[in-house]
């Protein structure tokens, strides 16, 4: 999209999504996180993230229903964005520890968010989610040609 968010003219190249999503990744402090417990009880929340360019770093308690859902299917979608400029990403869930955490990946999550969950609780841990599939579309016209990554290959 636009810095200033207007709809553009028609539909976005493949590779122009990939670029905005990507920046997108790169530059949001929150993301949208939907799990799903065993009985597939739907659980949804804003959480703050960290892109390290090759997976997304959450960080939540492993005592709520986010972090429990995590931990038990190890499956994730995400949701950047609003409705008319959204990015969604499914992928793969390994949770880890304080001490498991890399120390750049902490400080760069601090960095960004201005809130060091490592200081916290000890209920804190750690997610990174490899992204699986990646769609990204801002309306009707892009609908065709919104999967740009599939089974963990970029398609563009």
């Amino acid at each position: 999209m636009t810095s200033d968010d207007s709809l553009p003219d028609g539909p976005r190249s493949t590779e122009q999504r990939k670029s905005e999503a990507l920046e997108r990744l790169a530059r949001d402090n929150d993301v949208w996180v939907a799990t799903a417990d065993e009985t597939g009880e739907p659980c949804l929340v804003p959480l703050a993230f960290h892109w390290d360019g090759e997976a997304v770093w959450l960080c939540t308690r492993d005592t709520n229903p986010t972090g429990r859902n995590l931990a038990a299917s190890g499956k994730i979608r995400l949701c950047f964005g609003h409705t008319r400029d959204v990015v969604l990403v499914n992928g793969a869930v390994r949770m880890l520890t304080r001490d498991e955490l890399p120390a750049e990946v902490g400080d760069a999550f601090a960095a960004k968010d201005g809130w060091d969950p490592r200081e916290d609780h000890p209920s804190y841990v750690w997610f990174r989610i490899v992204p699986e599939s990646v769609q990204a579309w801002g309306t009707v016209s892009e609908m065709r040609g919104r999967t740009l990554m599939r089974d963990g290959e970029w398609l563009v």
